[in-house]
């Protein structure tokens, strides 16, 4: 009987396949006996929880804040039109399922089900259409747009594109009911720690709503306003909830386990692998793919954006020194520079201490790693989709692009926060008079290294329109210490620039159009299907 059940909750949900934007037949001889029990409807949510993002191992990739082993084709504008494209394909499924569920979940409630309860798996089934429509129109843009599960003569399988500002009213709305109708995270108790929260859709419409803020205002795209609004209303009701502060166990532990749960208030809404080989949701193998498979390797760029202790960059700041070793590029730093890369007598497995790194840039990530799991194929380390240092960062900017300014008492409940334990100097106006530093770009710094290998870096410079001067630099690390690499054994001999800083990628090797790689292009099997849909500006 069980496999029978999965098997029909598989019909229900699935539907056919045929193309990306798909129809759900409106008949199923499952329907009858399906949506009848808050069982069901559980079962029918919880597919929706497999769409969550996976630890974004290699999205940094396509910044200049990371580097594989190999080139980025994002990165250094090479790629091409792909035949097909998984995450739009994806996007759409889950958007069917979702569809489905908030169609036929309602009848449970002619079955006895408590109607608060069908609201609850409705508003989540809302939850994620949103978050799926939030991530389409960030690649493409203008998407099809569907509400409802399509018949197979629905004329939205062969609709053209809706304007984003439509998508992203029906982005909003969808997340208005799921927080009306979803509770706070107290109150759902460690039972149901990672599902989403009322907080967890106030943290994603603040996250979409400074995305689609900035991008009208940096791409002189239209109204911006009621969008930064949105985004930091959203951060405020969270930062006053009372549900969520910042980690104290130290930032280095954030990605260790000893993090994970719901005690950790930080953790605003999470993709929960479980706990070891007997309590098993899914797993990765992230701690191995970055330090032995040099997946992604920060850059100097990255590293050079850190703050020294006294609050300033490194080409303001008197604590500065030109290091004469590896180790001392460490020396006076913000704390979460030594707590992101790797440095030597780190350790990295359970009987080694890491030395050096030979990877592509000469540095090492360290967020994630953990040392019980290198050397194994599997982790179990949770990825914490939000934090609420986000939260934090998505107010501070959505307020300073409102006002053009931030007051001291903005930032001391923002950005200073994150300053604390990173050990770095307050931000204040005057501070940042007295410095000639501009507070626009001290917001986007604070974020780009909280957040780094996090899977943001590049979005930012899409939405603010700087990737068109950031992608096409060449791609520099560490500054290359021959002789010390000598001295620890190390033979290695990779390719260097004119000031001797290792250089994996030229300048004139990376490229990027303007005119065309601020959106993704469609995938071909998508244009073919649908002869409305057209493909995005200069993709040829």
């Amino acid at each position: 009987m069980k496999y029978i059940k999965c098997l029909i909750l598989a019909v229900v949900l699935f539907g056919a396949v045929s193309c990306s934007v798909d129809r759900v037949p409106e008949t199923q001889l499952s329907d009858a006996t399906f949506w009848l029990s808050e069982n069901d409807l559980n079962s029918a949510a919880n597919y929706l929880y497999t769409f969550l993002p996976s630890i974004p191992l290699y999205e940094d990739n396509m910044s200049i804040d990371g580097f594989a082993v190999e080139p980025n084709s994002i990165s250094n504008g090479t790629r091409t039109v792909p035949n097909w494209d998984d995450y739009y394909t994806n996007s759409y499924k889950l958007i069917r399922a979702a569809c489905n569920i908030i169609a036929k979940a309602p009848k449970a409630v002619s079955a006895g089900i408590d109607p608060g309860i069908v609201n609850k798996y409705v508003a989540e089934a809302k939850f994620f259409r949103a978050w799926a429509y939030y991530n389409l129109v960030k690649r493409y843009g203008d998407v099809i747009l569907v509400t409802t599960p399509l018949a197979s003569d629905a004329k939205e399988l062969t609709a053209a594109r809706t304007n984003r500002e439509i998508v992203y009213d029906t982005i909003y709305a969808d997340l208005d009911f799921a927080a009306t109708n979803l509770q706070l995270p107290t109150v759902m108790g460690a039972a149901n720690y990672g599902r989403i929260s009322r907080t967890a859709v106030w943290a994603v419409e603040s996250r979409a709503a400074l995305f689609a803020g900035t991008w009208n205002k940096f791409h002189n795209m239209g109204e911006w306003r009621k969008h930064l609004e949105r985004s930091k209303n959203a951060a405020e009701k969270i930062m006053q909830s009372g549900e969520h502060s910042l980690y104290t166990g130290g930032y280095f532990n954030l990605y260790q386990y000893q993090a994970e749960g719901m005690n950790n208030k930080e953790n605003v809404m999470v993709r929960r692998y479980g706990s070891n080989d007997a309590d098993i949701i899914s797993y990765h193998n992230v701690p191995m793919a970055m330090v032995s498979g040099g997946v992604i390797n920060p850059t100097k760029y990255l590293v050079d954006a850190y703050l020294m202790k006294d609050g300033l960059p490194i080409d303001k700041s008197p604590l500065y020194k030109t290091p004469d070793s590896i180790i001392q590029v460490f020396d006076n730093r913000d704390k979460r520079l030594s707590e992101t890369v790797m440095k030597r007598g780190d350790n990295f497995s359970l009987t080694a201490k890491f030395v050096v790194s030979t990877h592509s840039t000469g540095y090492t990530y360290r967020k994630f790693v953990i040392q019980e799991d290198m050397g194994k194929s599997r982790s179990y380390i949770d990825y914490t989709i939000i934090r609420y240092a986000e939260v934090l960062l998505n107010y501070a900017e959505a307020k300073y692009e409102l006002d053009g300014g931030i007051s001291d008492a903005d930032l001391n409940r923002t950005i200073n926060l994150l300053r604390d334990r990173g050990e770095v100097a307050h931000l204040t106006n005057a501070f940042a008079t007295a410095n000639a530093l501009n507070l626009r770009e001290e917001i986007r710094r604070e974020r780009r290294v909280e957040l780094s290998m996090e899977g943001f870096r590049y979005w930012d410079l899409l939405r603010w329109k700087t990737a068109e001067v950031e992608l096409p630099r060449p791609v520099l690390g560490a500054y290359f210490f021959k002789e010390e690499y000598l001295a620890l054994g190390y033979a290695w001999n990779p390719n260097v620039n004119a000031g001797n800083f290792i250089m994996p990628e030229s300048g004139d090797m990376r490229t990027f159009i303007p005119q065309r790689d601020y959106l993704w292009p469609l995938p071909l099997t998508e244009l073919s299907m649908n002869p409305n849909l057209v493909q995005n500006p200069n993709w040829n």
